[in-house]
Parts: structure tokens; C-alpha cells; sequence
């Protein structure tokens, strides 16, 4: 069976620099009936595990290490027997969240995940956080960007370990030279297309954020 795409919204808080707001976070579950991979594990790992059912979850992939797409990493793989993959560049800001506990595997470049059908492909793509990464599958038409592409231009990058120039370098090298009907699916928010956010690079360079 071909692998699907299911969303899952979850609801909590993002905290960094002193900081602390409510947000609504896109889970993303990727599988068959019998497997999947969980993308960002945030805020309630019970949800999450109801949303898999009774399919074995191979992996946790973490597209960075904000504490709103990580807080429920650790008990989503402690209730399913998941594996967590993070980039480890993102490493200090995953010791923010979860100072007694390492992930599992690392996330890098090139590398290519598979499960129930799918091949995700992880890009790095810095500037919203030091490992972010995205993750690719021709196959499903999707690349899942955590928070460096919206709908509507760059992940924020106002905040400790995070870079302006850096995120458009990733987001004009890495990801619009996708095809442009690949489906952008986000951190935060509704999907968009590669194509459709593609013109607007040179307004989100001069606007500068």
C-alpha cells in the first residue's frame, strides 16, 4: 500500500530567549496501515500515539529542535518504542528542552529515510535554527519544512541561533529548486507550493525577516 500523509494539530507553547507563546503546532504522520513516521512530535505524545493507532512507528524525525517541535519526543518514543533522529547541529537547543536525554540517531544531509512507501529525504536548510532540516519525498510530491518555508515567505529568524541570510541561502539553494508543484507542509499553519511562494524571494530579501 502506498504510503499517506496525515496532519495532526497539536497545541502548546514555544519558549526561547525569556519568551513564551501559544502556538499551534502541524504534526505530521507519514505511512501506510501498518507503519509510519512521526515528523515533529510536539506538545502531546498521547495525541500523537492515538493519531498512529496501532501501525508500528519506526521514527520520530525532527525537522529542528525548538522546544515546541520536540517537548513530546521522549514520551511519544517512550510509549511506541520510536527511534528520534535529529540533525545535531540543533543538538544545543534539544539540551534546552531535554537536558537528560540525547537523541537517538542523527539527521544528515542527503541521508534517505524510508517508511511504508516513502523515502524522505532530509535537506539541511539552516537560518531558523543551526540543523534544521527538511524532508523530501518525490514520490508522495511533498517536503515537509518544519519552520524554514511558510506560506508566505522565511521561518522567523529573530532569535538566538537563528539567521537571516542564512535561511534565504537555504531556502533559494535547497528548496525552490524543488519542482514547483511540490507541496509545502509546514511547522505551523496551512500548506502551500514551491511554486507559488517561489516569486516572492527577492520581497522577503528586501524586507530583511
Amino acid at each position: 500500500m502506498a504510503a499517506r500523509i496525515e496532519r495532526l494539530v497539536t497545541s502548546g507553547q514555544f519558549t526561547l530567549d525569556g519568551g513564551t507563546w501559544d502556538v499551534d503546532n502541524n504534526v505530521w504522520i507519514v505511512g501506510d496501515d501498518h507503519e509510519a513516521v512521526v515528523i515533529d512530535a510536539a506538545h502531546d505524545a498521547r495525541a500523537i500515539a492515538a493519531a498512529v493507532g496501532d501501525r508500528r512507528l519506526t521514527a520520530i524525525l525532527c525537522t529542528h529542535a525548538h522546544n515546541d517541535h520536540v517537548d513530546a519526543a521522549p514520551a511519544l518514543a517512550d510509549l511506541t518504542g520510536a527511534t528520534i533522529w535529529l540533525h545535531p547541529d540543533d543538538l544545543p537547543l534539544w539540551k534546552m528542552t531535554h537536558p537528560g536525554r540525547d537523541p537517538d540517531e542523527h539527521l544528515a544531509d542527503g541521508q534517505v529515510i524510508e517508511a511504508a512507501g516513502a523515502d524522505l529525504t532530509v535537506i539541511h536548510t539552516p537560518g531558523h535554527a543551526p540543523g534544521a532540516v527538511c524532508l523530501y519525498d518525490p514520490g508522495l510530491g511533498a517536503v515537509f519544512t518544519g519552520d524554514t518555508l511558510f506560506q508566505g515567505g522565511p521561518g522567523a529568524t529573530g532569535r538566538s541561533y537563528s539567521h537571516f541570510p542564512t535561511i534565504i541561502d537555504s531556502i533559494r539553494d535547497r528548496l525552490l529548486t524543488l519542482p514547483p508543484e511540490t507541496k509545502v507542509l509546514t511547522g505551523h499553519g496551512d500548506a502551500t507550493t514551491i511554486g507559488a511562494e517561489a516569486p516572492h524571494l527577492q520581497d522577503w530579501i528586501a524586507r530583511g525577516h
